[in-house]
């Protein structure tokens, strides 16, 4: 079987199903080893990619979907959805980062970090089904954990938590205030290089007194 054919048949299969389809499912369906389907799937992306077309092959973890390319997405949505847009606010921003970058957390953990009421923004992010439950956590209470979902992840334009942006080293401070690592490293290596080069300086002011002793 020729690309273009498997291309054509996995391209039925992603249009036809309208939902995230694993990597193993389009190998049973085409008969394809992991590397054959890897290769026709980043042609198919690449050749979507082009600015005329109107959708683009997104991947999910291990999985594909046909979807409509985000920068027409306020053409579209309004044919399809008739609630308004939805519109994440700065907490629910926050909370959503919080639990992205500490998947299967608590509501009490997330308070603890922002040192604020949470339920109103974990409410929202459930209902736009950004976050979800994820079990419960095996201690008094058995409260709730939270995880990102996939739409979290095609929302912001992710294949996985994995590529989201390192955070900076911090630690506290006797005050227990929150300081960056890397802001005082940076520091540590001016005042390092400082005195090294105030150590050149005393060198040099010696060699030029004994000169002066000598002479």
């Amino acid at each position: 079987m020729d690309y273009k054919k498997q291309q054509g048949i996995i391209e039925s299969i992603l249009f036809a199903a309208g939902r995230q389809v694993e990597a193993k499912e389009l190998m049973l369906a085409t008969e394809l080893g992991q590397d054959e389907l890897a290769g026709i799937i980043e042609i198919m992306r690449n050749e979507y990619s082009n600015e005329n077309r109107g959708i683009e092959l997104i991947k999910v973890n291990d999985a594909y979907q046909l979807c409509a390319k985000k920068e027409n997405y306020d053409y579209i949505y309004p044919v399809f959805d008739k609630r308004s847009k939805p519109n994440l606010s700065p907490a629910a921003l926050e909370v959503v980062s919080i639990i992205a970058y500490n998947p299967k957390i608590t509501r009490a953990e997330i308070e603890a970090i922002r040192g604020v009421n949470s339920d109103g923004s974990i409410y929202k992010l459930l209902d736009f089904e950004l976050i979800q439950e994820a079990g419960k956590l095996d201690a008094p209470g058995r409260p709730t954990l939270y995880e990102t979902t996939p739409k979290f992840l095609k929302m912001f334009g992710l294949n996985s938590l994995d590529e989201l942006p390192e955070l900076p080293r911090y630690k506290l401070d006797e005050n227990q205030q929150i300081v960056i690592d890397e802001y005082i490293e940076e520091n540590q290596d001016v005042q390092e290089n400082q005195v090294s080069e105030n150590n050149k300086d005393d060198v040099v002011e010696t060699k030029d007194e004994i000169n002066e002793e000598n002479n």
